[in-house]
């Protein structure tokens, strides 16, 4: 992955995948202000007080500097389904902890705003991403790991049909400690046509098929 490589954005329909931007922080601030109690007890925190950007302009920073250093890749979830060409912010995806060599893997976290869940704007996302990592970033492997209580997120890794590779005790520090997560992986193998295509064909197919 060559710095020259980003930004990058990934569209579906509607639906927009694009690195954060600065004029982002009013719709950012209101949607983590109406959704504190929907986000908040699966926030990622840190056991060193003080630790990663204090303000929204030095998250965007943060996040553009990884990017182009080809270690993580964060994308505002952005829909334009009611003003074309206007989209707005409705939450957050990364692809973070990327390794080359002989891992190529990475993992996936996500966030939506709840007015807009149960849409399948959620797994969509997801299935935007994975595929980039593998078919652009070349990536073999990607994960997503979830607390066992999150039941909304666990319902996108189900929808898309990741399997279960266990539980990793206290794997990442969450709302403010260290918390057991539930590991589910895919690897580019495993959909050889594209993670959004299978997502895609199992949200067509007849119920009951």
């Amino acid at each position: 992955m060559s710095s020259s490589s980003w930004p990058v954005a990934l569209r579906h329909d509607s639906l927009t995948l694009r690195p954060l931007r600065r004029r982002d922080e009013r719709a950012w601030r209101e949607q983590r202000t109406a959704n504190e109690q929907w986000l908040t007890p699966w926030d990622a925190t840190s056991p060193e007080p003080g630790a990663g950007p204090a303000t929204f302009g030095q998250m965007v920073r943060w996040h553009g500097r990884h990017a182009r250093a080809g270690t993580s890749f964060t994308w505002g979830v952005a829909l334009d389904d009611d003003a074309p060409g206007r989209d707005r912010l409705i939450g957050l995806l990364s692809l973070s902890g990327v390794q080359y060599g002989s891992v190529l893997s990475g993992a996936i976290g996500y966030w939506i705003d709840q007015r807009h869940a149960g849409r399948g704007l959620t797994p969509t996302a997801v299935a935007m991403a994975a595929d980039w990592a593998f078919f652009t970033l070349g990536l073999h492997r990607v994960e997503v790991n979830i607390r066992p209580e999150n039941a909304a997120s666990l319902r996108v890794v189900e929808k898309l049909g990741l399997r279960e590779e266990g539980l990793r005790r206290s794997y990442l520090h969450v709302d403010g400690d260290w918390r057991d997560h539930r590991s589910f992986a895919v690897t580019v193998d495993e959909v050889p046509q594209g993670l959004l295509a299978r997502w895609l064909d199992a949200r067509r197919a007849p119920a009951g098929r």
